[in-house]
């Protein structure tokens, strides 16, 4: 990718990297902004996804036409794209409804467990050893949940929902981390979203979804929907990898552990009473939270997380 196109002058360069923060930041916010489009838009959860990786992988199709990258992949590969893209959109589908059945708030304090996820699933897909601070922290994470669970009892669907969403994540992003170091960031994007949309199509035929409503969204709801896969998929994941060029992945780490923090925030400036909740939901919530800076953390002291910015 030509890195005039995010401003980079070099990658050592002061300059480039105060502009990838910058970069970075926003990328957080967008992800973070997901959660309120998911609120707004009106289709349920699974036709949401469909128009999601739909607009997704056609941008991520036009962008590999323009800069020349060639998707060319073997019949081996495309099953392996085609089961992360299934995860992908199987996470989608469970995140967005967790949404619409509690509020943002929740879903977003609860999606933050991934990394908890992570310490089990990410060892196992890769085979590697599990480290006992992950282990550790994990207990800890059970504990916030716990806060959440029982003071919030009426987001009981909500709760369960989020952390089969966090599930699904952690297990396609340890499925990534390994083909991110054989393909192009923007071939693996592509495939999986292609995919993602061949197998919602085929669960939204045989649930009769797939249906003149679907293809007639609203005004409103296409901007939405443009904004929430252009910007918020395709653009938000090429950009991601673009920034991870530049800053260490202590720096990257720290910073996507923001984002239910920039969500809960929007949430609460857009929505008001609505998402307000008990002070043991954000003692739960700020538990996790600290949970997972430590977690980074952790992870440098115990050289698992390398590089400098």
């Amino acid at each position: 990718m030509n890195k005039k196109l995010f401003l980079f002058s070099s990658p050592h360069s002061p300059v480039s990297i105060t502009r990838s923060l910058v970069l970075l930041h926003f990328i957080v916010f967008i992800w973070g902004f997901t959660g309120i489009l998911g609120k707004e838009i009106s289709f349920p959860s699974s036709q949401l996804v469909w128009w999601r990786v739909l607009i997704a992988a056609v941008s991520l199709l036009v962008f590999a036409l323009v800069v020349k990258k060639s998707l060319r992949i073997e019949g081996k590969e495309f099953l392996q794209f085609a089961g992360v893209g299934l995860l992908t959109a199987a996470h989608w589908i469970c995140f967005f409804m967790a949404i619409k059945v509690s509020n943002v708030s929740v879903a977003l304090a609860v999606i933050s467990t991934i990394s908890f996820f992570m310490a089990f699933v990410s060892p196992i897909i890769r085979r590697e050893k599990f480290l006992w601070h992950e282990l550790l922290l994990g207990v800890i994470v059970v504990f916030g949940l716990g806060l959440i669970f029982k003071f919030e009892p009426k987001y009981t669907y909500g709760i369960v929902l989020a952390l089969i969403a966090a599930l699904l994540a952690a297990i396609f992003s340890s499925f990534n981390s390994q083909l991110v170091k054989k393909h192009e960031p923007a071939k693996i994007a592509f495939w999986e979203m292609a995919t993602a949309l061949l197998s919602v199509s085929i669960f939204l035929f045989f649930t009769g979804e797939l249906n003149h409503e679907l293809l007639t969204p609203s005004l409103r709801d296409l901007l939405m929907l443009l904004l929430l896969g252009v910007v918020c998929t395709a653009f938000a994941f090429v950009a991601a990898i673009e920034v991870m060029k530049v800053l260490s992945p202590f720096t990257c780490a720290l910073a996507v552990n923001l984002e239910p923090v920039y969500t809960i925030a929007l949430a609460l400036l857009i929505y008001g009473e609505s998402e307000y909740m008990s002070t043991q939901f954000y003692l739960g919530t700020l538990i996790i939270l600290c949970t997972l800076f430590l977690e980074v953390w952790l992870k440098r002291k115990f050289g698992t997380v390398t590089g400098k910015d």
